[in-house]
């Protein structure tokens, strides 16, 4: 689990819990389409799960030259 997340926000935070809004702005999402990198630990996980329907992640694959 040492890698890096690319996590985008795909839905809008609009009409959501507070709880959902402020795991979004805990990760740094703030406008749709943002996508920040993340090392990938279980709290980032944990966040990411509890959003799960609002963001989309993928682990980033790191080329070696």
């Amino acid at each position: 689990m040492s890698g890096i997340l690319k996590i985008t926000l795909v839905k809008s935070m609009i009409g959501r819990p507070e709880k959902h809004r402020k795991v979004l702005t805990g990760i740094g999402l703030t406008k749709l389409n943002k996508t920040v990198e993340l090392m990938d630990t279980p709290s980032i996980r944990g966040m990411i799960g509890k959003v799960s329907h609002l963001v989309k992640a993928e682990e980033k694959i790191d080329e070696v030259k």
